[in-house]
Parts: C-alpha cells; structure tokens; sequence
C-alpha cells in the first residue's frame, strides 16, 4: 500500500485488484486503520461521507476511471411503508431480536455457513474458515452489535453484524436461513434496521454501497425514499427500476 497524507491520520491506497462486482473493471480502495483508541467522531465522520467498516480498517473506492460504487442510505422517517413491506414485517412478527455484543458463536456460524454456500457459493466469502469468520465479527468497535433473530421456537432465523453511529445504523453484514424464502428475512432484516432507527431516534439507515450495473445491488433500489452521496452532499434519487 501506499501511503496518502493526511492531517487526520494515515490513509493508504490498495493495490489494484479485480473487482468483485463489475467485469473487466479494477478495484482499489483508500483505508484508513481503526485502532483500539479509535476516536468516535472519526469513525462517524467517516462513514458520513461515504467510508465502510471491514473488521479493523475504514475504505471508500477510489478505482481507477470508474465511479459505479454509490454510497447510498435510507432516511427512515420519510420512508416509504408500502403493502408489500408491511407484508414481510407481519410475515415474520413471530420473529424476536436480540442485540448481543460482536463475539463469535458457534451458532451463528453454523447459519452464516449455511447461508454462503446456498447464496454465494461461488463468491470470496465461500473460502472463508471459522477463523476468518471469527476475525470479521470480533473485529469491530463498541457500538458494533451482533443482532439475532428468533422464531417463536427460539431457531435463529437471521443475523446482522451492525454498527451504531450517531446518525444512524450501519448494516456491516446480514444472513438468514437460505431455505425460508417464504419469509423474505433479507428484505425483513432492512426494515427492522428502519424501525430500530425510529425507536433509537437515529436518522438514517446506511446501505453500502449501491451499483447500477450489479444484478446482486438491485434490491437496493427498492427501498424509497433513498438517498446517494455525490459532489453535492446527500441528495435523494430514485434508481431506473430496471438498473441491475
């Protein structure tokens, strides 16, 4: 990596490597560590303007001649609850949560593994061991949470690993029982992020990073209001129905 200046801290710039996303296209990201005195207002700041958390380290896309990767989130208190949405939540109100602090389980491995191989199997995270799984949850900082989710038999349905920041919540990474399609726990996971911010009194509901050319990005989209960081700051847009 190479080193950027800052007068914040140290950023750098990734090699470039193949993008996961997009074919023919290069990825490089500029990082940026959290350390264990990590200060919040950074990390806030950070993910403000458009920078995800993966285990220790803080990144935006910075590829070379290409800008596909949008950050994009949700402004929960103008959002839209259409009767498709209330469809899911009343689909899955046996459903309870549970916000435990990031720490590995066994048994939620055991459904994240699940969940790759039926859903990914064919991606980077399909090669990932207990270690490298163990690594992803247990790196993170005190606002990041563990949140499960429970049938009324108490068989855990779905996990989220989420940051907390001042302005809302961050879904770092969800996975769901791949063989209860009837639930639609994927989209469910989202609009219990939307209502969690309205009780906690947060703003915002950060989805990553949105692609219009990338098929797997689509579901994005489909949660209105939505809004996108350019130039400009946070506008709200409403993506082609057709992108990906």
């Amino acid at each position: 990596m190479s080193d950027v200046h800052s007068p914040i801290r140290p950023f750098y710039l990734t090699l470039p490597s193949v993008c996961p996303y997009l074919a023919d296209r290069v990825e490089q990201r500029v990082v940026a560590e959290l350390r264990p005195s990590a200060d919040e207002r950074m990390f806030d700041e950070l993910s403000e303007v458009g920078f995800r958390r993966s285990q220790g380290w803080m990144y935006r896309p910075a590829c070379p001649g290409c800008q596909a990767c949008i950050p994009v989130r949700i402004p929960v208190a103008d959002f839209n609850w259409t009767r498709a949405w209330r469809k899911i939540v009343n689909r899955n109100a046996d459903l309870t949560f549970e916000e435990l602090p990031a720490r590995f389980h066994a048994e939620h491995y055991d459904l994240f593994r699940r969940y790759i191989a039926s859903r990914h199997g064919d991606g980077g995270m399909a090669k990932m061991t207990d270690a490298d799984y163990r690594e992803m949850v247990d790196t993170g900082i005190e606002r990041t949470m563990l949140v499960s989710f429970r049938d009324a038999r108490g068989v855990l349905k779905a996990v989220s690993l989420t940051d907390r920041l001042r302005s809302g919540l961050s879904g770092v990474y969800k996975f769901f029982d791949p063989d209860d399609e009837r639930r639609s726990l994927g989209s469910y996971v989202i609009l219990w992020h939307v209502h969690r911010c309205l009780e906690l009194d947060l703003a915002h509901v950060y989805l990553g990073y949105w692609i219009e050319e990338c098929r797997k990005m689509a579901y994005k989209s489909r949660f209105q209001p939505l809004e996108r960081l350019g130039r400009e700051g946070w506008v709200r847009f409403e993506p082609n129905p057709s992108s990906g």
